[in-house]
């Protein structure tokens, strides 16, 4: 890395959306009198009969959830989308400034596990990688739908991240249209390779490894990285090292290096501040759009909050929401932070 970018303000370009962020190292210094986060206490029962996803206990809008031992799969009782939404479009006044059209879909809640007291950071890769099989499940499923588009899976870990409960559980939206991040991922992947000729993140993925100084973690199977274009602090992404489009395509060695990468990245997160660390994480697998697209490279990526501590995070506010993201410290510092609480005792 350059290094007069290490401490000067400067920009970096995120090919993957296209887009800009400011970096600003000089600013790691700054005093902070802000909000200051509640710590978190890790959950300590196995089961909680307060809790609507434990096996058994009955949810919030009324329906038992199943007594299940492993993973457990059910219709979200408050979905965003729904697959009879009426089908409309309307441009009023014919200017295309107040267009709306009905969007519809599916959206599914997937409990890791039974045990309220785990996160992935504390299962195994066996019980991880049975989370995986179901989500190319249900991405199989819901991807060979007509009606169907994209699927998105996610998690959402922590109360700061939005997390409605602790219980270790994510989520599978399915929507009629490409999302954002979507539309946006696929135009710059298939721009790329029709100027270079070759796969966006294959190519990054390669000078990633080369270079080392954003690498956390790797397997035979997968790399993690902070990339170069991060915006959040600790923002990391997953790559697989063969290109493959969706879990569908990836053999069981793979199946097995995600789930222990994703293992990894969690319990490294965990070290950092010696908390659990909140983050939204979710799949940008190929979009289900019945096209080709050998453009598209699977990937995960990782939006954690926390910024210096365990109590101050990072937010996304002025010159962020009305100019382009910022951050502080460097992909690089970011990094080797992640590479030092990965090798403390007990995170392997």
């Amino acid at each position: 890395m350059n290094p007069l970018a290490q401490q000067n303000p400067h920009r970096r370009f995120n090919p993957l959306k296209r887009e800009w962020v400011l970096v600003s190292p000089h600013r790691t210094q700054r005093p902070w009198q802000g909000q200051v986060e509640k710590p978190v206490a890790p959950a300590a029962l196995t089961y909680d009969p307060e809790c609507y996803l434990c096996p058994g206990n009955v949810r919030a809008g009324g329906v038992r959830t199943d007594r299940y031992a492993s993973t457990y799969i059910f219709e979200n009782d408050f979905a965003a989308l729904k697959l009879d939404a009426p089908r409309f479009s309307s441009d009023e006044g014919g200017k295309g400034l107040l267009v709306a059209e009905g969007e519809s879909g599916v959206c599914r809640v997937i409990c890791f596990s039974p045990r309220h007291d785990l996160t992935l950071a504390k299962m195994s890769v066996e019980e991880i990688r049975a989370v995986v099989d179901v989500w190319d499940a249900q991405c199989q499923e819901l991807g060979a739908r007509e009606d169907i588009s994209y699927v998105q899976v996610f998690e959402n870990r922590g109360a700061m991240m939005g997390a409605s409960n602790p219980h270790p559980h994510g989520q599978i939206w399915a929507s009629r249209s490409l999302p954002n991040e979507a539309v946006a991922e696929q135009a710059a992947q298939a721009e790329y390779m029709k100027v270079h000729g070759c796969c966006l993140l294959c190519a990054y993925r390669e000078m990633e490894v080369a270079l080392g100084e954003r690498v956390v973690a790797k397997n035979d199977s997968f790399v993690a990285v902070v990339p170069f274009w991060a915006v959040w602090p600790f923002e990391v992404m997953i790559l697989p090292v063969r290109h493959v489009a969706d879990l569908e395509s990836m053999n069981s060695a793979e199946r097995d290096g995600l789930a222990a990468m994703l293992q990894a990245v969690t319990r490294t997160y965990d070290e950092v501040f010696e908390t659990p660390f909140p983050y939204s994480m979710g799949l940008h697998p190929r979009p289900f759009d019945r096209e080709e697209h050998p453009e598209w490279h699977f990937h995960a990526h990782f939006y954690p909050p926390l910024l210096r501590s365990a109590t101050i995070r990072k937010f996304m506010v002025g010159f962020e929401l009305l100019g382009s993201p910022q951050r502080d410290i460097t992909p690089e510092s970011a990094a080797e932070t992640l590479r030092q609480a990965a090798e403390r005792p007990g995170v392997r």
